[in-house]
């Protein structure tokens, strides 16, 4: 999870389209250009050790839109894929 924030923090595309399931990866991000993202925080954390195939993170990402704050509160999923742990989906709360 803190990577793919990082990556989104740096717009690398490349990265968090590896990162993502083959089965729900869009074609591309949309990045928007007046947003900046400034802190990760981890809310939950379920399962996703070492010995799992899944696990569920719960975050609140901090951005700035031009000045004005804001936050995206979202419930993701993650499945290890060819031995790496990938994004499948979020829900945004």
């Amino acid at each position: 999870m803190r990577s793919r924030f990082s990556a989104f923090a740096e717009r690398d595309e490349a990265y968090l389209l590896r990162s993502w399931h083959p089965a729900t990866r869009p074609d591309r991000v949309g990045f928007d250009p007046g947003t900046r993202w400034v802190r990760l925080e981890i809310v939950r954390e379920e399962d996703g050790g070492p010995a799992d195939d899944k696990g569920t993170v719960e975050f609140r990402a901090h951005y700035l839109d031009g000045s004005t704050p804001g936050e995206l509160h979202e419930v993701s999923r993650f499945v290890r894929h060819d031995g790496e742990w990938v994004y499948v989906r979020g829900k945004v709360t």
